[in-house]
């Protein structure tokens, strides 16, 4: 079938939006109307070249729609159901998943993270060549073909535009927090960077019962948004010493938990130093690929901090985005919020601009 995609045919390039052949879906995968698409800095660092990716590439990895159509063998879903997009779809079988740590999954490193389906080979053609699906997901587009376990099945009644964050920037965050810290009630915590993940972890601190949470950005828009979501107090970076401001908020000891969403060197000693002893520094935030932060080994050692990776949410999305949905029904979770932004495909390369630019939380494009 002839479908519209934007297409990353050169890193640093903008993208074009322009005809694709999708092909079928074969044995264990779906074919998904999308309805809307997050536009998520992980579209961000491939497009301007910060992560190495062969091109052409179709992004877009977090979003939601409708299964059309089902191939052989699929099980978990049918056709006209509405579906968030997992673009960690793990296999079940491998040893994390069976330790239960699914996003950890064997199976993604061949897979997802070299942008390929788990069945092998690409659905999408445009100018005589393959294309690949970023993500394995690739919802830059009208349809997109996925791994069965890649689409998650939740109630019809909710907004597509509702939907369209939950499957990456809402389950990292909260998950950080619930699933990767296990924060407990009453904890201080401090989150650098308040995009679209960060907020989430605003959310996080807010449903698991914080006493404080404080939201650092380098701008004041975000910093608004933080507080709309949760945050009891905001430093806006640049001036000041972060840790410092941090510890100021904190009876001079720094807090039980500092989140670090934007995952850069500066930030990283940031988050640690803002760290009161005995507590954690959890990093969610990817940067660039060659990114090196320094640790000072003998105070880390000294004062026992602990240093924790996050990725997406630390948990189980397929049973996590579901009952992520169930909070939003129950007026517990922010989502329609989430969204400042709304784009047509067409505005894919405006909507990028955008998110590089900070101007916070996030945009998507409708259908």
């Amino acid at each position: 079938m002839k479908i519209n995609a934007a297409i990353l045919w050169e890193q640093g390039a903008p993208l074009s939006v322009e005809e694709v052949e999708l092909e079928a879906p074969r044995t264990g995968e779906v074919l998904v109307e999308v309805k809307a698409a997050g536009v998520c800095q992980s579209d961000l660092h491939p497009a301007r070249g910060d992560w190495p990716a062969r091109t052409p590439l179709v992004l877009g990895h977090e979003g939601a729609g409708v299964v059309r159509e089902v191939g052989a063998g699929v099980t978990r879903v049918r056709a006209g159901d509405h579906v968030v997009f997992c673009w960690a779809p793990a296999c079940g079988v491998c040893p994390p998943c069976l330790e239960g740590h699914p996003v950890l999954c064997d199976r993604l490193e061949r897979t997802t993270f070299r942008n390929r389906l788990p069945a092998g080979g690409s659905r999408l053609r445009a100018r005589n060549q393959d294309v690949a699906h970023f993500n394995g997901t690739a919802c830059f587009a009208d349809f997109a073909v996925v791994a069965e376990e890649g689409a998650i099945p939740v109630a019809a009644d909710v907004p597509f535009e509702v939907l369209a964050t939950l499957g990456c920037a809402v389950v990292t965050g909260i998950g950080a927090v619930t699933n990767a810290a296990r924060v407990e009630r009453g904890a201080r915590v401090a989150v650098i960077g308040a995009g679209g993940v960060g907020l989430n972890v605003v959310q996080g601190a807010v449903l698991v019962g914080c006493q404080k949470i404080i939201a650092v950005d380098t701008r004041p828009r975000p910093l608004n948004l933080a507080r709309d979501f949760g945050a009891t107090d905001t430093i806006e970076a640049g001036a000041g010493n972060v840790a410092e401001e941090v510890r100021a908020l904190t009876d001079g000891r720094g807090a039980d938990y500092v989140f670090d969403t934007v995952g850069t060197p500066a930030t990283i000693s940031q988050a640690l130093e803002g760290t009161r002893k005995g507590g954690a520094v959890v990093l969610t935030g990817l940067s660039r690929t060659d990114a090196l932060a320094s640790i000072p080994t003998f105070l880390f050692v000294m004062q026992e901090k602990r240093l924790i990776g996050s990725l997406y949410g630390s948990g189980r999305p397929l049973l996590d985005i579901p009952h992520l949905v169930t909070l939003y029904q129950a007026g517990e979770l922010k989502l329609r919020e989430l969204v400042t932004r709304t784009y047509h495909l067409d505005g894919i390369n405006d909507a990028l601009a955008a998110l590089a630019a900070g101007e916070g939380a996030r945009g998507i494009i409708r259908w």
